[in-house]
C-alpha cells in the first residue's frame, strides 16, 4: 500500500453512543475525585484515651485525643458529658503537639460518658467527632474534709481522778492531819479527860493543905 493510499484511507471513528457518554463519564469522575482530595489533607483522630467504647474500672479525670498532625490551638473544644447529663469538662483543652487534653472536674460517677470534640486542622479546616466510654466505678473523691472534722476541738486530757485517800501536806503537823478523822476526835476526848482529871487532882491537893 502506497503512502497516497494510506492518506486517503478513512480513519475509524468512535461509536456514536460512546462519543455521547464520554463527556458525562468525565464529569462524574471529576465530581468524585475533587471533593476527596481536600478531605485527605485534613487531620484525623488517630487514638484517644479512653478509647472509643472502652469500659474502665474507674472514671478517668482527663480525656486525651491524639491526631495525625498537630492541630491549630485556636477553636479547639472538647465537651465531656457524664451519665447524669452534666458537663464535667473543665475549661479550654490544652493543645500540645499532636495531642489535645481536656481535664475533668466535679463528680465523676460510674456510667457512660460522651465526648464531643472539635479542632482546627493544620490545613485550616475544622474537623469534629464524638466518642463514648463507660466507667464501672466513680473516680476517687478529692473534696476537702468536712468542716465538722476540721473545726473539732482538740482532745484534752481528762483531769486525773482524785485519790481515794487525801494527800497529806508535809507542812501540816501530824496532829492536825490526824484530828480531821475519827481517830482525832478520840484523841481530843482523851486529852480533855486528862486535863479535867489533872484539874481535879490539883483542887483536891489544895484543899488538903
Amino acid at each position: 500500500m502506497t503512502d497516497q493510499e494510506r492518506a486517503t484511507r478513512p480513519r475509524p471513528r468512535l461509536p456514536a453512543a460512546l462519543a455521547l457518554l464520554l463527556p458525562a463519564l468525565t464529569s462524574a469522575l471529576l465530581l468524585v475525585l475533587i471533593p476527596a482530595l481536600p478531605a485527605q489533607a485534613h487531620d484525623r483522630l488517630e487514638s484517644s484515651a479512653p478509647a472509643d467504647g472502652a469500659v474502665l474500672d474507674i472514671a478517668p479525670t482527663s480525656v486525651v485525643l491524639t491526631f495525625s498532625a498537630p492541630p491549630i490551638g485556636l477553636g479547639a473544644k472538647v465537651v465531656v458529658t457524664g451519665p447524669d447529663g452534666a458537663v464535667v469538662s473543665s475549661g479550654d483543652p490544652r493543645v500540645v503537639d499532636r495531642t489535645v487534653t481536656e481535664d475533668l472536674a466535679g463528680d465523676l460517677p460510674a456510667g457512660q460518658y460522651r465526648v464531643e470534640w472539635r479542632v482546627t486542622s493544620s490545613d485550616g479546616h475544622p474537623v469534629s467527632g464524638e466518642l463514648t466510654y463507660t466507667a464501672s466505678a466513680p473516680a476517687p473523691s478529692t473534696s476537702p474534709p468536712s468542716s465538722s472534722s476540721t473545726n473539732a476541738a482538740p482532745a484534752t486530757a481528762s483531769p486525773a481522778s482524785p485519790s481515794s485517800s487525801p494527800a497529806v501536806d508535809d507542812d501540816v503537823p501530824a496532829g492536825a492531819a490526824s484530828s480531821s478523822g475519827p481517830q482525832g476526835w478520840v484523841l481530843a476526848g482523851v486529852a480533855v479527860l486528862a486535863l479535867a482529871l489533872a484539874a481535879g487532882v490539883g483542887t483536891a491537893l489544895r484543899r488538903r493543905r
